[in-house]
């Protein structure tokens, strides 16, 4: 299998795209249903010809896409090599990527002994155990769902959180209108990884995104 990128390697290579949780993401503006369709059978044409299928969702006046590598995901240099051909299509058709748009949500689950938590979880929701500590919908149809480990007991606190990745570049925009809406900086002391925020009742969302993961360069 190709080798993985970093997350900072990626997000440089596909400048109109945006890396969000192990996935290069492109969502584009259409002004209607038939050049939303003319465009996602250009699209399969390209990846068809390549052996590769990104998920495309038509949504109304957006087509969004995504392309990763391998079961659990990962951009690899066929991603940013299937993204540039996509880019191409996409510029000929005369439209253009809408980064700002772009939301991925993950339910956190707090728990004290994930081992005993996460079962329930996979059983109803009927999804691929990826590891101890996540459960994702193989078809990426619904939020991916996380395990957190507790050191101890938090009986006075919310244990569901939503973690909120977006495209880097919109984080610092996305936390000051949560912020206007009555919500509050709960910390950021691992920013700009996320961002705690909490609304006026204490209900937490952490404002995701790739930057400050990848490992520091050896020196």
């Amino acid at each position: 299998m190709p080798e993985k990128l970093s997350r900072q390697a990626a997000s440089d290579a596909l400048p109109t795209w945006r890396f969000l949780l192990q996935r290069m993401h492109l969502t584009v503006g259409v002004p209607d249903a038939a050049t939303a369709f003319d465009l996602v059978a250009r699209i399969g044409a390209v990846a068809a010809s390549r052996g590769r299928q990104p998920d495309i969702d038509v949504r109304g006046d957006a087509v969004h896409l995504a392309v990763s590598t391998g079961p659990r995901d990962g951009v690899t240099d066929d991603d940013i090599s299937l993204g540039r051909a996509l880019d191409a299509v996409v510029g000929e058709m005369g439209l253009a990527s809408e980064p700002g748009s772009l939301t991925v949500v993950e339910i956190a689950i707090d728990a004290m002994d994930i081992d005993a938590v996460r079962p329930f979880w996979d059983a109803v929701l009927g999804w691929d155990v990826v590891d101890r500590n996540d459960l994702r919908d193989p078809r990426h149809l619904g939020p991916a769902l996380w395990f957190q480990q507790m050191d101890e007991p938090r009986p006075q606190r919310n244990r569901i959180h939503l973690d909120v990745t977006v495209a880097h570049d919109e984080a610092q925009g996305r936390i000051e209108r949560a912020l206007a809406a009555g919500g509050h900086l709960v910390s950021d002391s691992r920013a700009p990884a996320f961002w705690i925020l909490a609304d006026p009742e204490g209900n937490e969302a952490c404002v995701c995104t790739w930057q400050g993961r990848d490992p520091a360069p050896a020196t």
